[in-house]
């Protein structure tokens, strides 16, 4: 079994599925977009200097950016 973590940790390439969001920490939007568990996502872009992160969700084939501070929210596995 492997053991989950943030998004952010993700390096640019890298596809992980989402486990877990800490919804108490996150806008609905998020949910809106398709950002679920179970979800496969696929980092496109991280901007330098903790910037935004560009990532496609799998199934939507949507492409969104999200703040650092938001992917330490969302926890996934590979």
């Amino acid at each position: 079994m492997h053991k989950s973590f943030s998004l952010d940790l993700l390096e640019v390439g890298e596809q992980a599925t989402i486990r877990q969001l800490d919804s108490s920490e996150l806008p609905s939007k998020f949910y809106e977009m398709g950002l679920l568990p179970g979800a496969v996502v696929k980092i496109k872009h991280k901007a330098p200097f903790n910037g935004p992160i560009g990532l496609q969700i799998s199934s939507s084939n949507t492409l969104i950016a999200i703040r650092k501070s938001e992917a330490l929210h969302i926890f996934v596995e590979k």
